[in-house]
């Protein structure tokens, strides 16, 4: 299990959380068994003003041995930043949609991929892993169907530069289960030794059975983001991310390990409302996990009894 609430989910918050709340909030999910956590983004403060404590939070948060901190990176800049800060990891984004790169990052496919391509170059001088995140790899709100060959095609691309990673990311929530398999499936296949990570959101309720079709095509790691917490300006009202708590508790449930401690994930989620200001998609904080018993009615003996005597 992989946390990007952190970044994907505090850029989309309107109000800016506090640098100490942010490096507090991660420091709690560092402890929870998480394998890597997206911490920030190294970006234009003018363009995300919630992550302008970039630099703050990666050089002041309590690193624990084996999770890796990540952060999202546009540009040559945001990678000099990052690596100053000491990302173990750098995640680059494009889409595999035209229509959406260019509405959401002001450039085409091509020129994306030639700024990017100088990115990793930088990274790999610096011995930083990358990770190359596909926005639209299940579908464009914009054109529909993207092709498998076509989100496949770009993967081989980055992967042919020496990337660690490639993630799929449902951007919009428009994946569907056969859909996810046959698309791991030949992932798996194709680029047997490069790092897979499926990123799903939850906009039409469709996250956590995409994330167990995943599975059984082979996929092994899954971004999620605390009490659910994100979205996309090209959703609008939508959910956001797969929840983190619910996502581990329903594996736990079907038997699967995910490393990761659930009340200490439920105890970082119910810090959440009072950060952003307003309550969270996320149910597990509100309903429990499923073995939360509660005590009977407060006249519940009074009915045994009735009950009883009529037996």
């Amino acid at each position: 299990m992989q946390e990007v609430g952190p970044r994907d989910g505090l850029q989309m918050e309107s109000a800016f959380v506090p640098t100490a709340d942010k490096i507090a909030l991660i420091d709690a999910l560092s402890d929870a068994g998480l394998a890597k956590i997206e911490a920030t983004a190294f970006v234009s403060p003018q363009a995300i003003p919630a992550l302008r404590d970039a630099e703050v939070v990666l050089r002041e948060i309590r690193r624990v041995p084996g999770v890796v901190y990540t952060c999202l990176v546009p540009n040559l800049r945001g990678a000099e930043r990052a690596i100053e800060s000491r990302a173990d990891e750098l995640n680059l984004v494009m889409s595999a949609s035209e229509t959406h790169n260019i509405a959401n990052l002001r450039m085409t496919r091509e020129q994306s991929f030639a700024a990017l391509s100088g990115v990793v170059a930088l990274a790999q001088g610096a011995r930083v892993p990358v990770n190359v995140s596909l926005s639209c790899a299940f579908g464009c709100p914009m054109e529909g169907e993207v092709p498998a060959d076509t989100v496949l095609g770009w993967a081989a691309r980055f992967v042919a530069l020496g990337v660690r990673g490639i993630t799929l990311c449902d951007t919009t929530g428009m994946a569907f289960p056969p859909q996810v398999a046959a698309r791991v499936s030949v992932f798996r296949s194709r680029f047997a030794g490069t790092e897979l990570t499926l990123h799903f959101h939850d906009t039409r309720g469709m996250a956590l059975a995409n994330t167990l079709a995943a599975i059984d095509a082979g996929a092994d790691r899954f971004d999620a983001s605390i009490g659910g917490l994100g979205g996309c300006p090209y959703a609008p009202g939508a959910s956001g991310n797969a929840c983190t708590e619910d996502t581990v508790h329903a594996l736990q449930c079907m038997g699967f390990d995910t490393g990761c401690d659930l009340p200490a994930l439920i105890a970082a989620a119910a810090r959440l409302p009072a950060l952003v200001g307003h309550d969270v998609p996320g149910q597990l904080v509100k309903a429990g996990p499923r073995d939360a018993l509660h005590a009977p009615p407060p006249d519940f003996a009074q009915w045994r009894e009735r009950a009883l005597a009529r037996a």
